[in-house]
C-alpha cells in the first residue's frame, strides 16, 4: 500500500479509517521516522531538487540520498521528473508539507518546552 495525497475526502475522515487509510497513513509515519529521509522531505519542501544538491544540504553520501529517494518515491510522499540528465524530487502535494512542517513543529515544542496550541 502507498501512502498518497487525497486518500479520501474530508467528509470521510469523520468516520473511523479503512485499512487502507491506516495503512497509508503507517507507511509515511514510517518514512518520516528516519532521520535523513526527514531531512530530504525538509529541503524538498519549496521546490525540486536533484540528489546532488540534497547530498550536500543532508550531509549525507550520494548512495544514501538515492535509497532514501527511491523509498520516498516508492511511499507517494515524493514525486520526481527528468530533465535533461538530472532527476528532480519535489514533495508530493501539500499535505505532505504540512505533516513535515507539523512534525517539526511539535519537535521544536518538545524540545524547547513552548506551550502546545489547542
Amino acid at each position: 500500500m502507498y501512502a498518497r495525497d487525497n486518500v479520501a475526502p474530508a467528509a470521510d475522515l469523520q468516520q473511523p479509517p479503512s485499512g487502507a487509510q491506516v495503512d497509508a497513513a503507517v507507511t509515511a509515519l514510517r518514512m518520516l521516522a528516519d532521520p535523513t529521509r526527514l531531512r530530504l522531505l525538509w529541503h524538498l519542501r519549496h521546490g525540486e531538487q536533484d540528489v546532488t544538491t540534497l547530498t550536500a544540504a543532508v550531509e549525507a553520501s550520494r548512495p544514501a540520498v538515492s535509497q532514501h529517494l527511491a523509498k520516498l518515491l516508492l511511499a507517494g510522499l515524493v514525486s520526481s521528473r527528468r530533465d535533461g540528465r538530472r532527476v528532480l524530487y519535489r514533495v508530493r502535494g501539500g499535505h505532505v508539507r504540512r505533516l513535515v512542517t507539523e512534525a517539526l513543529h511539535a519537535a521544536d515544542h518538545h524540545v524547547t518546552g513552548a506551550p502546545e496550541h489547542d
